[in-house]
């Protein structure tokens, strides 16, 4: 939820994990020119609307750091006239508006690739809040926190990483994509109705939050993944509770979001610790973390679980995941009835780094003309 909407700040503190863009990503191009005679901008491959308020915030605010590292700098040859028009091109290789994360994807990217073109430096995890409050923790690689601050202002509410990708090498997460469709309540609507109708909301923001905060971080840490999974299924939970709690309700979960929950904890239950972990956002698409050793016997629990309808070769995509067989026990006592078709398709990731610039000119989204390129 957030205390102000126009500058995105939110009523807590939250934590993410970036994850990897060998799997997930963002790629965009920014160009301008003395050409170009208005601003524009394709979404995966469509023109979309460059007057979006968050987007020209994001515009605003680096062309702004711009100026003002212009000011105090006696020559800049480099730096291009603050005045042209902007071309932008941005693809995710993702469902985007389905839960996934990317706006915070986007608006990260999107910071990012702006400052590169003007020259500015320094703390970026603000303007990108602007964009979308997500994205702020995006700027950086790892575990991300982003603090709430207490400044009207904002200038406080920023991003600290909490350890580098490099911190857990052994931790790994399963996207387990069960519809990649727009979702029907934005989470910009959904989190405004729940702020202003949840109580639960409203405890779980001044009570709640700051404690389970302080232990995430030290789990996290402690490379504690026991106190990590436990914690992050209770604190999903909690937040679909919100939803519920809010009037008229919000149910960003479906029937099969569900059972992929029921799946978890009996997979858990056969071994008697966390060896799984899920958390929703704002969608029914699961996000599972686990160590790399339960990888392969997970993933086959899933496609026992919820058979491939049509692309059993394309289940699974991302990191490699080796072939497993399950005892028959583990079969019997987790695999209940089947739901073909249920899971689209697994993204087998881990954590990963921040934004990073791509050197290869055949990236690029925008030609010399400045317009995306056309695909055969």
């Amino acid at each position: 939820g957030k205390r102000d909407n126009d500058l995105i700040l939110p009523i807590n503190s939250s934590l993410s994990v970036t994850l990897h863009q060998d799997q997930l990503k963002t790629t965009t191009t920014v160009a301008t020119s003395r050409d170009f005679t208005e601003d524009r901008l394709w979404l995966n491959g469509e023109e979309a609307d460059v007057g979006h308020p968050r987007l020209q915030a994001c515009l605003r605010e680096v062309r702004r750091l711009a100026r003002k590292r212009r000011g105090s700098s006696t020559e800049d040859t480099t730096a291009l006239s603050l005045s042209y028009k902007v071309h932008i091109a941005t693809e995710n290789n993702f469902p985007t508006a389905a839960g996934l994360a990317s706006s915070a994807a986007g608006y990260a990217c999107l910071v990012s690739t702006l400052a590169r073109l003007y020259g500015v430096e320094g703390e970026l995890s603000e303007v990108a809040r602007r964009g979308s409050g997500s994205a702020c923790r995006s700027m950086l690689g790892g575990f991300v926190q982003w603090q709430r601050g207490e400044r009207p202002d904002g200038r406080d509410s920023i991003a600290q990483q909490v350890a580098p990708e490099t911190h857990w090498p052994e931790l790994r997460v399963l996207v387990l994509v069960v519809s990649g469709e727009k979702k029907q309540v934005g989470s910009t609507a959904g989190m405004q109705t729940s702020v202003d109708t949840s109580p639960l909301l409203k405890h779980r923001a001044e009570v709640v939050v700051p404690e389970r905060l302080a232990l995430m971080v030290r789990h996290i840490r402690e490379r504690d993944f026991e106190g990590f999974g436990q914690l992050t299924m209770q604190d999903s939970n909690q937040f679909h509770a919100t939803c519920l709690d809010t009037f008229p309700p919000i149910f960003y979960l479906n029937d099969i979001s569900r059972h992929i929950i029921a799946l978890a904890h009996r997979f858990n239950a056969h071994h008697g610790c966390t060896k799984v972990a899920y958390t929703f956002d704002a969608g029914p698409n699961a996000v599972i973390f686990m160590l790399a050793d339960t990888v392969a016997e997970f993933v086959e629990v899933v496609r026992r679980s919820f058979p491939p309808a049509t692309n059993g070769d394309q289940f699974v995509r991302g990191l490699p995941v080796i072939s497993a067989s399950l005892p028959e026990e583990l079969l019997t006592t987790v695999v209940a009835e089947p739901v073909p078709g249920a899971v689209r398709y697994i993204l087998h990731t881990k954590p990963g780094p921040g934004p990073q610039f791509l050197d290869d000119p055949s990236q690029h989204l925008l030609g010399a003309d400045g317009l995306p390129h056309r695909t055969a």
